[in-house]
């Protein structure tokens, strides 16, 4: 996500910008808009191999769409935030909703892998530019003491789709084909883009904030210190997820049963990211994360013990990809708590390169695993939970380091 500002209308006599009509129902729209940004960013995992069959690629090289959309939508959301900051908010979110639409449309129509990595990238600009601002005009559309909440409501979209977006991608691949799943994902952010224009009051746009402002707060050495953690975290996750189908077939998980293995990711993601905002409250950050990362290191080295041993434990298979999803989004909450820790005075732009950085470390992970792959799906596993320990060894120097400066 980029950083934004939550749009300022007429302020009312106490400061407040006043509660604007429909905001309940803007937010229910821009939510369901949210949910079709994850399932976009995250479907293509679901039917990966029946793609690179159909384009006559490797499985390996067909992943790099999933790495190209990372990694455009991670450079391109600060940009972006800069160059579209005094537009409107409506006319923005329909023109990010149509240009991620379209973008689908072409991805669908594919008759080859680069037509299909220019595509990724346009709907990565579609959703860098939809995510951020959506959650910003949520909080704007309403009451005050509502803020939250209706934050909250936006943004879950995007788990939502972790837990349903991508298992319903996968139904409908494996029905129709891969192709009507992303025309599904299309023709789902064209129907929002007409729900926004209908029921979304206008707001107006944003003061421009430069770029090398927006981007000064990584010269500071104690964001440096928490942010990379987000980037080995999730590639850690995605260097097994990003492949989840051929991965999932080498533990002994058989075709028909895929689709619920994805839905067991997606609800551990769910559980995950919801005890995390508890647990960060109760027991703090570090700890969080701690246990995270060391059930993410157990999880993937157990499944990379069932891949290498040719075992067949289908329910001890499903409780460690629940424990996996879960281990993989329990970091939001607490790597943005401890970064608006160390810098309060900027927490909506650290807190939107946290978001980069989420969709850096699914990039490098699709990378890591593409080269694995060919080597075997042991490997893919084992090289995952060698970057969850690397990250539990980054996150315990860090803190340790942090503790002895203070």
């Amino acid at each position: 996500m980029s950083s934004v500002s939550i749009p300022s209308g007429r302020p009312t006599a106490d400061g407040e910008n006043p509660p604007q009509p429909g905001g309940l129902s803007s937010t229910m729209v821009l939510a369901l808009g949210t949910f079709a940004v994850g399932t976009d960013a995250f479907v293509v995992a679901g039917f990966l191999p029946s793609m690179a069959d159909s384009l006559h690629v490797s499985v390996a090289a067909a992943g790099q769409s999933i790495t190209v959309f990372a990694a455009a939508y991670a450079v391109l959301s600060p940009v972006l935030a800069t160059l579209t900051a005094r537009l409107p908010r409506r006319v923005l979110l329909i023109a990010a909703l149509l240009t991620l639409g379209v973008a689908n449309l072409l991805s669908a129509l594919a008759p080859n892998l680069a037509v299909l990595i220019a595509s990724r990238i346009i709907a990565a600009a579609g959703a860098a530019a939809y995510t951020p601002n959506a959650g910003a005009v949520s909080a704007a559309l309403v009451r005050p003491e509502l803020r939250a909440r209706a934050l909250a409501v936006v943004i879950g979209g995007l788990t939502v789709a972790t837990a349903l977006g991508v298992p319903l991608g996968n139904l409908i691949s494996h029905w129709l084909g891969w192709r009507s799943a992303l025309g599904v994902v299309a023709g789902l952010c064209l129907l929002v883009a007409v729900g926004v224009r209908l029921i979304m009051p206008e707001l107006p746009g944003n003061p421009r904030v430069p770029l090398r402002t927006r981007l000064a707060v990584l010269r500071r050495p104690t964001v440096l210190a928490v942010l990379p953690l987000t980037v080995l975290g999730m590639g850690a996750s995605y260097t097994a997820y990003a492949y989840s189908v051929p991965v999932l077939k080498a533990v002994r998980v058989p075709e028909s049963a895929t689709l619920w293995m994805l839905f067991l990711y997606g609800l551990g993601a769910v559980l995950g990211n919801m005890a995390a905002g508890y647990a960060t409250d109760r027991w703090g950050s570090v700890r969080v994360l701690t246990a995270g990362y060391v059930s993410m290191a157990l999880a993937l080295g157990l499944l990379a013990w069932i891949a290498a041993t040719h075992g067949s434990l289908l329910p001890v298979v499903g409780l460690l990809v629940m424990l996996w999803g879960a281990s993989s989004w329990c970091q939001t909450p607490p790597q943005q708590h401890r970064l608006i820790e160390v810098a309060p005075q900027e927490a909506p732009l650290v807190v939107s390169l946290n978001s980069s950085g989420i969709y850096l470390g699914i990039g490098l992970g699709t990378v890591l695993g593409g080269v694995a792959l060919p080597v075997g799906t042991t490997t893919v596993y084992g090289l995952g939970a060698i970057l969850a320990v690397a990250a539990l060894l980054f996150l315990r120097i860090t803190a340790r380091a942090a503790a002895h400066g203070d």
